[in-house]
């Protein structure tokens, strides 16, 4: 099975509950597939201490810290690329390292992202 990476639409969803979200996340943890998030996508959603389902769905993740290597990784991405979008950028950056599906609520701008980074990455709308 794929691995997964998820952006700040799924978060959101999580926070809110979303049975749907919530029931897809845990079959992939049931499967041995712990999703990667990576940490600008947290500091994008989190806005309070009492986000607890947001905690909690962030509990079976993996959150990868933006170190300086990404980010002049997603720097040349942003260049190459022409936007200006750190938190995207870096989101396809740690996609296509892991070779994993990006789970996101806006499958236009990563798959144009992940199609200048020369990615194969995959891009499913939540």
């Amino acid at each position: 099975m794929s691995s997964f990476v998820y952006d700040a639409a799924l978060l959101v969803a999580a926070d809110r509950n979303d049975r749907r979200v919530w029931a897809e996340h845990r079959a992939r943890l049931e499967f041995g597939v712990v999703p990667i998030v990576p940490a600008p996508v947290v500091a994008q959603v989190s806005r309070s201490p009492r986000q607890l389902q947001l905690r909690r769905f962030l509990a079976g993740c993996t959150v990868v810290p933006l170190g300086e290597t990404d980010a002049h990784a997603t720097g040349a991405l942003l260049a190459k690329s022409r936007t200006a979008g750190v938190v995207d950028a870096f989101l396809v950056t740690v996609a296509a390292r892991a070779k994993a599906v990006i789970l996101t609520g806006d499958r236009d701008d990563m798959a144009r992202l992940a199609q200048v980074a020369g990615s194969k990455t995959v891009v499913a709308t939540i």
